[in-house]
């Protein structure tokens, strides 16, 4: 099964409902649900979803949904030398790093799905959007 990484606003565009985006990304969390491929995140996601979900629900409202996703995804542990590589790499955004080197952690991890391509130009995976994805690889849930 392919294993591809999301980055925060990709899980954000689904859990906010972001027009035009949410449709692809609930595509592709579908596809995880019916086990056609793995979504994986980090751990930084789930926390930075939570710091925005917060601004607009409960607390209790959003653990609930954050507990849903948790379900279909898979959640990755940040390691220690991941930290150390996003400090030392060439990515303007530190934030972006981070989720770049907890991506590449899993070597059957070979794409990043993001809506900001350019701040990972530096990076070795394969980085495209959602949008792109799907098209790329005809993919239907």
């Amino acid at each position: 099964m392919e294993r591809i990484f999301f980055d925060t606003d990709v899980i954000l565009d689904f859990l906010l409902n972001r027009q035009p985006f949410s449709q692809e990304s609930a595509q592709l969390l579908s596809l995880s649900e019916l086990g056609k491929l793995k979504v994986c995140v980090s751990g930084l996601t789930i926390a930075n979803c939570y710091y925005i979900l917060r601004r607009f629900s409960t607390h209790s409202n959003v653990i609930k949904k954050l507990s849903e996703l948790s379900e279909i995804i898979e959640i990755m542990d940040m390691k220690s030398q991941s930290v150390l590589s996003a400090i030392k790499s060439n990515f303007k955004d530190f934030e972006d790093s981070l989720q770049n080197e907890t991506a590449k952690q899993d070597s059957r991890i070979k794409v990043l799905l993001t809506r900001n391509i350019k701040d990972y130009k530096d990076s070795e995976l394969s980085v495209m959007t959602p949008d792109m994805y799907l098209k790329l690889y005809k993919i239907n849930a």
